[in-house]
């Protein structure tokens, strides 16, 4: 039987960006997808901008290609000018799921890690040493071996099931209809045309003679079967809509669903862990989940890696489920929020004239954009009063080193390390004793800021992930203490953490 350290079951974007966190940690890792190659539908097309960020703090942004910044933000279809705003929340726009896909499946062969396609999980079993999984695949069924699995496969995530992990949530209430074509000249309506009765259409040009269409109609079934879908029936329903006939185009690919939702009650089950989709279903939304997803991963690949080889605090790899299913929770309000105000009815007309109101002011603008963008989350990494404390350092933040060169957060985070910047003699020796043990996990840097915070920032320890875990001055904790709390101990492996 075959054996490694942890089994990415799908090989998505969200599968693929933890198996890239995992092996920057040392860990022996392989994906399993069931497919037998990449499907080429891109069920999304861009991410927001904390994805962005998690994605350029590994150096992969330019493997995407050209993609373009959207200006301007939304929430459920009413504007409002991020312009305004102090820092940037502008998502990327525009880049298909099959681009982010391969981008990073380059990223992983560069890695060395093996995505076996065709591989498709059928049961599997915990043991003390880890867990069975047993798969069929190209050369019939199989087993293998694992400290962990993670299940990234989606919505009606097969792990999830085989584990027993609960996901209640709420049913569907309305279907839509989405396909991409060409052969057709169509008026684009990138974030949605509402029609009398409840229902919208969109158009989204993809370039290239290419467009997306989204149907959103009540007369559709609340659970339609995407297998037994037609293009005649897409045709059908747009043209009903809107009295345009797109039955000449060529589609390229569909897709149907409904709009429920569904939080995964818990993250993590001994040796099972879940992420994007199969731990936070939501309806299509602005790639609202793919971009969750993505800071699953973000979130879970370095506590992963630590606790598989030796080097995690006790009860580091539960932060997971304690930081991220609050996230999960939020964001399944969040969407639903979002779509009352996008598809309801004209009497929803007034709610949204008055957020929009609202969201000409700065503070309320900060606000909705946090969620949209993702820069609003903050975990509960220690306690004090500094504005970055449990925020993402902003990672175009700049240092001056010693030598007068510059560099940004963001490339110092390539490696997936833990790291302790210093401005000064702040740092007590014993705590920086400590930092120098923990070497093998944590990067020490000493420089200047390029343009001080404000207010100011002597130290600061970032996690792999990005976030702030301690600030001098404005964090209570020693460093001691949080280099202990998030990195363990220097030199002594760890129990197993069941």
């Amino acid at each position: 039987m075959k054996t490694t350290d942890v089994i990415v079951v799908g090989a998505g974007p969200v599968g693929l960006m933890l198996a890239g966190e995992l092996r920057l940690g040392g860990v022996d890792v392989v994906v399993y997808d069931k497919l037998p190659a990449p499907s080429g539908e891109s069920r999304a097309l861009g991410f927001n901008r904390r994805a962005a960020e998690s994605l350029g703090q590994r150096g992969l942004l330019p493997r995407l290609g050209a993609f373009r910044w959207g200006p301007m933000g939304h929430f459920g279809g009413v504007r409002f000018d991020l312009g305004m705003l102090d820092e940037d929340h502008s998502g990327v726009l525009g880049l298909s799921q099959a681009r982010t896909e391969e981008a990073l499946s380059g990223w992983l062969a560069d890695l060395g890690v093996p995505v076996r396609r065709g591989h498709e999980v059928t049961a599997l079993r915990e043991t003390p040493e880890g867990v069975v999984v047993s798969f069929a695949g190209p050369d019939g069924p199989g087993e293998e071996r694992a400290a962990y699995l993670v299940g990234c496969d989606g919505a009606g995530s097969t792990v999830r099931a085989l584990a027993g992990i609960a996901a209640p949530g709420w049913e569907a209430t309305r279907g839509m209809y989405t396909a991409e074509i060409t052969g057709v000249a169509l008026r684009p309506r990138p974030i949605g045309e509402r029609l009398p009765g409840g229902s919208m259409v969109v158009c989204t040009p993809l370039g290239e003679g290419r467009f997306r269409v989204v149907i959103h109609d009540l007369a559709l079934p609340a659970r339609p079967d995407p297998e037994s879908l037609t293009f005649a029936q897409v045709a059908d329903a747009w043209q009903r809509l809107t009295g345009e006939s797109i039955h000449h185009a060529e589609p390229q690919w569909l897709w149907a669903c409904g709009n429920s939702a569904a939080l995964a009650e818990e993250y993590r089950r001994g040796r099972v862990l879940l992420a994007g989709d199969a731990a936070h279903e939501i309806p299509p939304l602005a790639a609202w989940g793919l971009s969750a997803g993505l800071q699953d991963a973000a979130n879970l690949g370095w506590k992963l890696a630590a606790t598989v080889k030796g080097r995690a605090p006790e009860g580091l790899l539960d932060t997971y489920h304690a930081e991220r299913h609050p996230v999960g929770r939020e964001l399944i309000r969040n969407a639903r929020a979002a779509a009352k105000v996008y598809l309801g009815e004209d009497t929803m007309n007034p709610v949204r004239e008055v957020m929009g109101e609202l969201l000409a002011h700065k503070g309320a603008a900060e606000q909705v954009a946090g969620i949209v963008s993702g820069l609003g989350i903050r975990y509960p990494l220690g306690k004090g009063d500094h504005p970055l404390l449990g925020l993402r350092m902003p990672p175009e933040r700049e240092l001056t080193l010693p030598d007068g060169t510059r560099t940004r957060i963001a490339d110092l985070l390539h490696t997936g390390r833990g790291l302790l910047i210093t401005t000064s003699s702040t740092t007590d020796s014993t705590a920086g004793q400590l930092a120098n043990d923990l070497a093998d996990r944590i990067d020490t840097i000493t420089g200047t800021w390029t343009t001080q915070p404000d207010p100011a920032l002597d130290a600061v320890l970032i996690r792999p992930d990005g976030y702030v875990a301690w600030t001098s001055p404005g964090t209570t904790d020693d460093l001691t203490e949080a280099l202990h709390r998030w990195f363990g101990t220097a030199g002594v492996p760890q129990p197993a953490d069941r």
